[in-house]
């Protein structure tokens, strides 16, 4: 990834002279648009964009620094419709189908009706077991909590007290934590910074420890394993039966060592008929100050193709850029023929099994520092409270979130 940010800067370097009506500069979080920006200016002479890096680049704005297009996460909140001109008129005859989208991820990046945003990618969280367990499930493509309960406790060990097995615990990863909240109803969401339905939210941690106990004895036991196991990786774990399942998210899987992978299975996690798209999804779109909207929306229609971005895949290959960012962007893309028909080719275990998409969920719109509000506030809440047996044993994460707003003004 080092890589990848020297190499935006370069590009930077080296374009940043050519500012004209004819030149986009692309601000983005994801490095390796540098690589899709290069290719890009390699194959057409008319328009060129420049790609410079930024953590959060929609918090980079002002009336003096403005860029021709953004592609990052979290670019849809209370702020959107103020910064972003509406991409209506991209689409029609000649121009994007509507159709070649997911339209869950589609409609998302639309307010009042107008399209604002426009999806890239997106991820999405799965089980990984080992291969010689796949007779043991009852779908080829989803898993649900009450399969993962039910062949863990088959899966357990325990001799003198001790676990020497042990299936799978919530307790492992604090992201299915996060998972199980949102597929509980616990709703974060934007408002000054954040809210949530603090019931449901408790319900999924009253879920989880009664998990815990009835699965895995207790928080002791978990802990203990983890402590003198977990000095490995899950997946070697996995393969030599130490566990059962490890949580992973789309774009850590498919990143994989090939090795790593050789004994591997997945399934998509499933719960009440909806998959939970991870909340870090990627959109692009144009800001009203943009100068140089004609090269924006000329790299856009290029973007959006199928042969495009297989030629990307290909370029990011034979690059040796995919070992370190999988698919497009990080992820699955969001023009449904290419993760469905192009992504196979490239990793071969997705044959047949793509994630059903007529169960995506998406999260709801989160604030722009939503990153650096869950891993100071919201995971550590969670990580806490799943080891408690009664809410008022954890710090509450209101007074986590006061605590932290207070120092961090």
């Amino acid at each position: 990834m080092r890589i990848l940010k020297t190499f935006v800067l370069l590009l930077t370097a080296v374009f940043i002279s050519c500012g004209s009506g004819k030149t986009a500069q692309l601000w983005t979080d994801k490095p390796e648009f540098a690589l899709y920006g290069e290719y890009f200016n390699s194959i057409q002479t008319k328009h060129k964009v420049t790609i410079r890096y930024m953590e959060f680049p929609a918090e980079s704005l002002t009336r003096q620094n403005t860029p021709d297009l953004i592609v990052a996460s979290w670019l849809k909140n209370s702020s959107t419709t103020s910064i972003f001109k509406s991409l209506d008129n991209l689409f029609g005859t000649k121009k994007l189908p509507r159709n070649i989208f997911y339209s869950r991820l589609l409609v998302y990046g639309r307010i009042d009706r107008n399209q604002y945003l426009l999806p890239v990618s997106f991820n999405v969280p799965a089980l990984v077991f080992s291969r010689d367990r796949l007779n043991n499930l009852s779908s080829q493509f989803t898993v649900d909590f009450d399969e993962i309960k039910r062949l863990s406790k088959g899966y357990n060990i325990v001799s003198n007290d001790v676990y020497t097995r042990m299936g799978f615990s919530p307790l492992w990863y604090d992201d299915f934590l996060l998972t199980t909240s949102a597929l509980s109803g616990a709703s974060f969401r934007e408002a000054d910074p954040i809210s949530w339905d603090s019931a449901a939210l408790e319900r999924s941690m009253i879920f989880i420890n009664n998990w815990n106990n009835e699965i895995n004895s207790g928080t002791q036991q978990v802990d203990d394993f983890y402590f003198k196991y977990f000095f490995e990786p899950p997946e070697r774990l996995i393969r030599n039966g130490r566990i059962l399942f490890s949580y992973m998210e789309s774009d850590e899987l498919f990143l994989l060592r090939e090795e790593s992978k050789a004994n591997i299975d997945f399934r998509w996690l499933m719960e009440q008929n909806r998959i939970p798209v991870t909340e870090d999804m990627v959109y692009m779109g144009i800001p009203k100050r943009a100068k140089s909207s004609a090269a924006a929306r000329a790299f856009i229609m290029w973007f959006f193709n199928i042969e495009t971005q297989r030629t990307l895949l290909e370029y990011s290959r034979a690059n040796r850029i995919d070992e370190n960012v999988f698919g497009i962007c990080g992820g699955f893309s969001a023009l449904t023929n290419v993760t469905e028909q192009v992504y196979p080719l490239f990793y071969p275990e997705l044959l047949g099994r793509m994630p059903p998409s007529e169960h995506f969920t998406l999260p709801n719109i989160l604030p722009a520092n939503w990153v650096t509000l869950k891993n100071r506030v919201v995971l550590p809440f969670l990580h806490d409270r799943a080891r408690k047996e009664r809410a008022d044993e954890a710090y509450p994460l209101e007074r986590r979130l006061t605590d932290w707003m207070r120092l961090n003004r």
